[in-house]
């Protein structure tokens, strides 16, 4: 396992922006019956999502969390030094959308920028990157930037998969803080499992042509997708849970020498309410520290941490208190971190 502690950085401000365009999901009935969809809302808690308009792309939604971020706090842009941009959706295959982010934000171009691409783990190992970056003293601000648009990816005749998955983006500013408080953080991964969760064919692997692009049956279900929308083995990925979480979690806590009852509040990665309600109890978890995103926003893969702090928790974190982040899934790879929130700004939820 890799352990990394860091001391002087802190998350200094958080934004998160999603799209307009609300997905009820039981009225998600063009191609499936009603009876389904609500089965389906039962099981995994979500009822509704928001989907960015064809011309909205992951970095869009990053941008108006990260204006709405600068004009709420007293972040210089002069001062930002490096640029992240973590997604499995972004605008091309080249240049990098952190060098479209850097210039559309004003940055310098003395500022570093970058992108990374991991998926339900991305916030918490994106953060361990860029505190590890600022920890070298070299780096005055940071802006970590987290988008998806998750409804492109998974076909909508999937019914294994076409309620689950909504868009969203977000901004977190990290400098360095003044409390001397530790964060500590715990990541992990697995390759081995990589087909749990996969889009096969528009890679260079296996380039796009006619026969990736072909709608197919894909299980004696019936579903429908294509190589290029992403597959999932549900039972397996909840099978991986159930193993890998309860021991990384309290591995977790004992690496930053804490109990559960020390944590004021858990952000996990919102997958479906069935596997987090599954964590909580075998966790023994309080559930008025668990908050949750999931009904409203669906799964947001990587943002799904940072847009729960921002909807629910907003600024009821206090700068002494103890947060638990953790995701999970995509890889497979998983990561956990503990941290105090310090004078953290928390902005209002940005709708575009």
């Amino acid at each position: 396992m890799a352990f990394v502690a860091f001391s002087g950085p802190q998350i200094r401000g958080l934004a998160a922006a999603v799209p307009g365009k609300r997905i009820v999901n039981l009225d998600y009935t063009e191609n499936f019956s009603q009876e389904i969809a609500a089965g389906i809302v039962e099981k995994t808690g979500i009822f509704e999502r928001r989907f960015a308009d064809p011309n909205t792309c992951a970095s869009d939604l990053c941008l108006a969390a990260a204006q709405r971020l600068i004009q709420d706090t007293d972040l210089d842009t002069g001062t930002v030094d490096l640029l992240v941009f973590l997604s499995q959706t972004p605008d091309y295959r080249m240049p990098a959308t952190s060098l479209l982010l850097q210039a559309k934000l004003g940055l310098s171009s003395r500022c570093m920028a970058f992108d990374v691409n991991l998926g339900c783990s991305g916030y918490v190992y994106g953060l361990s990157l860029v505190f590890s970056l600022l920890q070298t003293g070299g780096i005055r601000n940071a802006l970590f930037l987290v988008g998806e648009t998750r409804s492109r990816v998974y076909h909508p005749k999937d019914r294994r998969v076409a309620f689950l998955f909504g868009d969203a983006g977000s901004a977190t500013w990290v400098g360095t803080g003044n409390s001397g408080d530790k964060s500590y953080f715990n990541l992990q991964s697995d390759g081995t499992r990589a087909d749990l969760i996969r889009i096969n064919g528009g890679g260079y692997r296996n380039p796009s042509s006619s026969e990736t692009l072909r709608e197919k049956v894909v299980d004696m279900h019936g579903n429908i997708s294509t190589d290029e929308h992403g597959s999932m083995d549900g039972a397996e990925v909840f099978n991986f849970l159930i193993r890998e979480i309860p021991p990384h979690f309290r591995d977790t806590l004992r690496y930053a020498g804490v109990g559960l009852g020390d944590i004021d509040f858990f952000l996990f990665h919102q997958a479906n309410k069935f596997m987090n309600d599954y964590l909580a109890k075998k966790l023994k978890l309080d559930g008025q520290k668990l908050p949750c995103s999931l009904d409203k926003f669906g799964n947001t893969s990587s943002v799904s941490i940072p847009l729960t702090w921002v909807s629910e928790l907003g600024d009821r974190a206090r700068a002494a208190d103890r947060l638990m982040l953790s995701g999970f899934g995509v890889g497979m790879s998983w990561a956990s971190a503990i941290l105090s929130p310090g004078f953290c700004h928390v902005s209002k939820l940005v709708e575009i």
